[in-house]
């Protein structure tokens, strides 16, 4: 029978592949780190400082000692050591002369040190002096004469400090090292707490909780940006779970009636059809209804294809004017049989970054939404104008307007306002003119021209760089769906 692991080391294995644990012991080793070389930077430079000041009072007494030598010869030099002997206030100098057979001459050491045996080199040694014991640093020097000169000072005040330092440092690398734990644990505490927020947020979320966010402190820190970010996330996310339900739901609706009257008149003529001229008149209404519902998802896709970016490629520097005037053209024999006027104000020429077919698509629309919602006797304004960064492109109407709600969820997918739902039409006319001015870096502004509706389409006049490159999985396909031999105006009332 196999031996199941034990509680406890399944903890400790989550704890020692914990990414807060591991944050919290890289903090507290960088710090120690830094603190100890810190520190030792400073024990070094001030035992260094205290080094080089006595071995420079030692060469500065030994050269004028010298001095002395050569002034006066034996007795002179005899008679400034015993007077610096005694001028010695804080009783630390060390002076030795002796002969070529070491007896002493002057100073206050009674014998030459045995180990002291070369003149180019600095010793230190213990000594004993008046009684009593210490630590000097010496340096010999050779005189004339076989006499040699012994010059130091007795540095056990400077051991005592050094040591002293010592241990002062060394407790301070204890006070590092658990300063730098606890800064590292709690380091690792605000770490834990805003993963924690995020993982139960996410968790609640993959539970079909779609209304959790990640909580914010106040305080305005990179925690609570991090926060603001994923929640404008989960709102976005949020807004396109609603907007794919809204068009699951509107295709369910919009496209059961054309299938169930074709599926109608197609029973209806199998059951009773007497003719072959019957037949085919209700094959032939069946294949237009077919035909409304294939134009619905030929727009859906021609939408899913622009909001992917895919067609970027073939954006250039193009002239509106013309385009626009073609439309115009072209609509207003359609304005006229709805006994409307349709205006152009366009200056030309009217250059433009982007794509020559799209932007016509969406500006069909909206004249489309102009005709089609405009009452009898009045008129369809199509302007244009350019400031330095943009080109506004403005249809309005004198028709039946749309409330500021509607306004707002006009772009929708499907959304059609109370006032419109008597009139022909899927719903999608806007969605893709919204998709078209976001693929070009522009917007779009639904405005009231009281009385009517003014739809303005702002496009950047030359290429943005910075604009999000959305990728495009299944552009091929997209492109393969919606492409063909087709009129790309005719193909674009759809609203």
């Amino acid at each position: 029978m196999m031996a199941r692991p034990s509680l406890g080391g399944f903890r400790l294995g989550r704890t020692v592949r914990s990414a807060s644990l591991r944050l919290a012991i890289v903090y507290a080793a960088l710090f120690a780190i830094s603190a100890t070389l810190f520190l030792s930077f400073i024990w070094w430079a001030t035992i260094g400082l205290l080094e080089r000041q006595v071995e420079a009072a030692i060469n500065a007494d030994a050269q004028a000692l010298s001095e002395r030598w050569q002034e006066g010869g034996l007795p002179t030099l005899a008679l400034t050591i015993q007077d610096r002997l005694e001028q010695n206030v804080d009783d630390d100098a060390i002076y030795l002369m002796v002969d070529g057979s070491g007896l002493r001459v002057a100073g206050n050491l009674r014998a030459w040190p045995r180990d002291v045996t070369r003149v180019d080199a600095w010793y230190q040694l213990p000594i004993a002096r008046a009684g009593t014991r210490g630590l000097a640093e010496v340096h010999a020097f050779a005189l004339p004469g076989n006499y040699r000169l012994l010059v130091g000072r007795d540095v056990r005040a400077r051991v005592i400090l050094k040591r002293l330092l010592t241990d002062t440092l060394l407790w301070a690398l204890v006070m590092v090292a658990a300063l730098g734990t606890t800064g590292g644990f709690l380091l690792r505490g605000l770490f834990r707490r805003m993963v924690r927020d995020i993982a139960r947020t996410t968790a609640a979320i993959s539970q079909g909780d779609l209304s959790r966010r990640v909580p914010l402190s106040g305080s305005g820190d990179e925690f609570d940006r991090v926060a603001e970010t994923i929640n404008a996330m989960l709102d976005r996310i949020g807004r396109l779970m609603d907007g794919v339900k809204q068009v699951s739901n509107a295709i369910a609706h919009d496209l059961r009636t054309p299938i169930t009257r074709a599926r109608s008149r197609l029973e209806d003529a199998a059951l009773h059809a007497s003719t072959t001229e019957e037949l085919r008149h209700a094959v032939e209404r069946a294949v237009v209804d077919l035909d409304g519902i294939t134009t619905v998802f030929e727009a859906l896709l021609r939408i899913s294809e622009i909001e992917a970016g895919s067609r970027r490629s073939a954006f250039a520097r193009i002239d509106l004017a013309p385009l626009l005037s073609d439309l115009a053209e072209l609509y207003g024999a359609l304005a006229e049989d709805a006994q409307l006027a349709l205006s152009l104000s366009v200056p030309a020429p009217l250059m433009l970054w982007g794509d020559r077919l799209l932007i016509q698509q969406a500006v069909a629309n909206l004249l489309d939404n102009a005709v089609k919602f405009s009452r009898p006797g009045g008129t369809v304004r199509l302007q244009a104008g350019i400031d330095a960064e943009q080109v506004h492109i403005a249809v309005a109407d004198q028709g039946i307007g749309m409330a500021q709600t509607d306004r707002a969820r006009a772009p929708d997918r499907f959304f059609r306002a109370e006032a419109a739902r008597s009139t022909p039409g899927s719903g999608l006319g806007l969605s893709l003119v919204q998709a078209v001015a976001h693929l070009h870096g522009g917007t779009l502004l639904l405005e009231d021209a009281a009385p009517g509706l003014r739809a303005i389409l702002a496009l950047p006049t030359m290429p943005r760089d910075t604009q999000p490159r959305l990728a495009a999985p299944h552009a091929d396909r997209v492109t393969a769906a919606s492409s063909g031999d087709h009129d790309p105006v005719k193909s674009a009332a759809l609203s």
